[in-house]
């Protein structure tokens, strides 16, 4: 009897509160959103299920626990380890990596003006991180939480596991929640701010990019911003870097490694890592709930920022900008350029928007980086 005892005092239903059902229910949600709703869901299954995995309960000192790192004696569990690619920043410049194999900068270059928009859009990181101080959070905790405005994961877990470890399980969910709700989140605000003569500017045809252009740019572009903002050095060099073995015609093995398996299994890492850092004991707590009402409130912002800028732009502009395309300044790539054309489509199903809204996009990655990066110099 004292042996089975000792066994259902190890086991899920002695351990099991309403905290973990509710993560459950959270973890279900996810994965339908990913199987059913087709949001994000190379994101949000991998998460999803790895919130079944983070809490099914179990007695302390199994050694099976992603918090069970060997600190305390004995051995550091397998998702411990893993875990560790997530709070020592390695997994984001990795993810960087591909996302620079995958991306074609043609639609920026031949258009630069649109990277203000992307610009743009990087006010909701900033506004947010003054909102988070309101709140009571600390310098380094605000910093972390506003860079959800850029709606971009890696970047949001990067500068979290340098000034907010702690809060680092509830701003990566959130982050990677409002890029998946993308669809759902930028269409309202997107025809709130906009008249449907706005929404029906057609935009002239980019002109092409020379192959020496797009050579020279990944490695121009980087070494611009990262004297701008050397904190952003491991994110925006793999960046650069996927993007030039992408472009230069030499490495095609290389960038075809880079942009499809590897890509692909560091996000399975990230994304069940995530997942199962989400234990109820430290993911339910007040400063959690503040994350995801901020972390909505910098994602709408950054939204609206883009889309207003793009209005105030053609104050001044002699070639006409359809104020759409602001929307993808935040940096979900290329899920708010998709919007935009969605959006566009539905007022006029011959205007193509979606390589003019590349650009802001692509702009909004890099504009996320830099403002990481210069939140890391200011307050790591």
């Amino acid at each position: 009897m004292d042996i089975l005892l000792d066994f259902l005092h190890t086991g899920a239903f002695y351990n099991f509160t309403w905290g973990n059902l509710s993560m459950l229910v959270v973890g279900c949600i996810f994965l339908y959103l990913g199987i059913a709703k087709d949001y994000e869901p190379l994101l949000l299954v991998p998460i999803g299920f790895g919130m079944l995995v983070g809490n099914i309960p179990f007695a302390h000192g199994l050694g099976i626990g992603i918090y069970e790192d060997g600190s305390e004696g004995g051995q550091a569990s397998v998702l411990s380890i893993l875990y560790k690619g997530v709070t020592q920043g390695w997994y984001p410049p990795l993810i960087f990596l591909g996302i620079g194999a995958m991306t074609d900068f043609s639609c920026m270059l031949a258009n630069p003006r649109l990277v203000i928009l992307g610009a743009a859009a990087q006010t909701g990181i900033f506004l947010t991180f003054l909102g988070a101080l309101a709140l009571g959070f600390g310098y380094n905790e605000a910093a972390s939480i506003g860079i959800i405005g850029g709606a971009d994961g890696p970047t949001a877990i990067f500068l979290s596991s340098k000034l907010a470890p702690d809060l680092l399980g509830a701003i990566a969910v959130s982050a990677y929640s409002y890029m998946a709700l993308v669809p759902v989140i930028q269409p309202p605000i997107i025809k709130l701010l906009t008249t449907k003569k706005e929404r029906l500017i057609r935009m002239k045809p980019s002109k092409p990019v020379s192959k020496r252009l797009r050579i020279i740019f990944p490695v121009l572009a980087f070494l611009i911003t990262a004297c701008i903002a050397p904190g952003s050095i491991n994110l925006l060099g793999f960046l650069f870097f996927g993007n030039l073995i992408k472009e230069c015609g030499v490495t095609e093995r290389l960038a075809a490694t880079a942009r499809t398996a590897f890509v692909d299994i560091i996000t399975i890492l990230l994304g069940l890592t995530v997942g199962v850092s989400t234990d109820a004991s430290r993911f339910l707590t007040p400063a959690s709930i503040k994350i995801f009402i901020l972390g909505a409130t910098s994602f709408c912002v950054a939204t609206a920022s883009g889309v207003l800028f793009a209005k105030l732009m053609n104050v001044v502009c002699r070639k006409p900008i359809n104020p759409i395309i602001g929307a993808a300044g935040v940096s979900a790539v290329p899920d708010s350029a998709r919007v935009c054309q969605m959006v566009g489509a539905r007022e006029d199903p011959n205007n193509f928007l979606i390589m003019h809204a590349m650009a802001p996009n692509v702009a909004g990655v890099i504009g996320s980086a830099v403002g990481a990066g210069i939140l890391l110099a200011t307050f790591g």
